[in-house]
């Protein structure tokens, strides 16, 4: 199989974005943009994200005493892609607040979600964390989420890809 091919194919589902952020044993914020979230379970209340093995911040998340997921708005795409990169400062001009185990809250998020560990897994390339909810909080408005597909951040009325061809016909 190709992995460029796969991961095109991958790539036609479309997702929300997030971003996973935990304070580390060493007292430094560490934070990744994923695509991976996902719920588990109400009862108990799980969630789950993917974090690779070749993360620089991998460690820090498999010693976190506690995450947040912040679920980004289509405004904050300058956020998903700051913390989509592996270097730099990604905390400079984003404002927060400390949730659970002082992960941070990322402001303007359009829902938070505080969590402790539960489980790791082995995923092949990616450490599979499944985390019990705390606390939840939603911060409804006129806000649309941020989306992403076919491998672009988009917002809801970005859903027609302009490379696709012209499908009148709706989903039945």
């Amino acid at each position: 199989m190709s992995e460029a091919a796969f991961r095109q194919a991958l790539g036609e589902f479309a997702t929300g974005v997030a971003v996973v952020t935990a304070r580390g044993k060493d007292g430094d914020d560490v934070g990744m943009t994923m695509s991976s979230f996902n719920s588990v379970s109400l009862d108990p209340p799980l969630v789950l994200f993917s974090v690779s093995r070749s993360a620089r911040s991998l460690p820090a998340m498999l010693e976190a005493g506690g995450y947040a997921v912040n679920v980004l708005a289509r405004d904050q795409e300058g956020i998903a892609q700051r913390f989509a990169r592996t270097l730099g400062d990604k905390w400079e001009r984003v404002r927060t607040s400390l949730g659970h185990a002082e992960a941070p809250l990322i402001a303007g998020a359009l829902a938070h979600f505080e969590c402790e560990p539960y489980a790791h897994h082995d995923g092949g390339d990616h450490v599979i964390f499944v985390a019990r909810v705390l606390r939840h909080s939603v911060h409804p408005g006129p806000k649309e989420p941020l989306l992403f597909f076919r491998r672009r951040y988009r917002g809801l009325d970005e859903a027609r890809d302009e490379d696709a061809p012209d499908n009148p016909s709706p989903i039945l």
